[in-house]
């Protein structure tokens, strides 16, 4: 294993380079283009993504990139950036204080290291593989919370909500009666995040692309949680099914994404 403080503090600093332009640019007139129906993006997603991809490959030139707006080429290197430049850009567009600067670096195909910056809130999340998931440099733990109607969950929906079935609609209801409460608070990255600080007890979500869970993933293990896909097996950034948790309640999430699978729903 390399030694992955240079990597992290590197990963800290574009966070927050990115990070105060989006905070300079928030509430701000922002040219938007449409990927598709609903997803949005911005000129404040691509130039974040630019001021990150720059910095890391100042650093680390010889480095993967794999990030939301921009191609890459493949070097073949061991190491593989993930970068999701503004995750919640929807609210970001619409003025809603919620989203974040998501890096994540693989080594070898395995999670290594991993920043979520919330600029609003100035909350900065780190972890790096074996050396534990901390918010502003305070450790950080998952919940206790169990069972699963005593827990808060988060959870999103696909951007193809309108015209796909597989949209997460029956998950919601089965899990809005079965447990404490749902947040749909439109950031992936911060989800994760919150389960790894314990503000929330489990999430779930289908269809997410890598630069959204690449860092929450290492967060939430390295805080003591649990990551699979629906069916509760390994799961790895390129599955499009995740369910995170405190680990108490995993068992009890599986069992209720299976019984409204085998409805014929999702």
């Amino acid at each position: 294993m390399p030694n992955l403080q240079q990597y992290l503090d590197a990963a800290v600093e574009a966070a927050r380079i990115a990070g105060a332009y989006q905070r300079y640019r928030f509430e701000s007139t922002l040219k938007i283009d449409l990927k598709g129906d609903k997803d949005l993006v911005t000129e404040v997603d691509r130039e974040s993504e630019r001021l990150i991809v720059e910095h890391l490959r100042t650093r680390f030139p010889d480095h993967d990139m794999l990030a939301e707006e921009g191609d890459y080429l493949r070097s073949g290197s061991a190491f593989r950036w993930i970068i999701d430049p503004v995750d919640g850009t929807t609210n970001y567009a619409h003025g809603f204080p919620w989203f974040c600067t998501s890096i994540g670096l693989q080594f070898a195909g395995e999670m290594v290291a991993a920043v979520i910056y919330n600029p609003i809130y100035d909350e900065l999340f780190t972890a790096t593989k074996g050396g534990g998931a901390f918010l502003n440099g305070r450790r950080l733990a998952v919940s206790a919370h169990t069972p699963l109607k005593s827990a808060l969950l988060g959870t999103g929906f696909p951007y193809d909500c309108a015209s796909d079935p597989a949209n997460n609609f029956a998950n919601f209801i089965a899990f809005q009666k079965a447990a404490r409460g749902i947040r749909r608070a439109g950031a992936a990255a911060l989800d994760l995040a919150c389960v790894a600080a314990g503000r929330l007890d489990g999430f779930w979500e289908l269809k997410l692309k890598p630069w959204d869970v690449a860092a929450g993933l290492l967060l939430v293990s390295e805080a003591g949680g649990r990551v699979t896909t629906f069916d509760g097996s390994a799961y790895d950034v390129f599955n499009d099914r995740i369910v995170a948790s405190n680990g108490l309640i995993h068992d009890e999430m599986i069992a209720m994404l299976a019984a409204v699978s085998a409805g014929g729903a999702a």
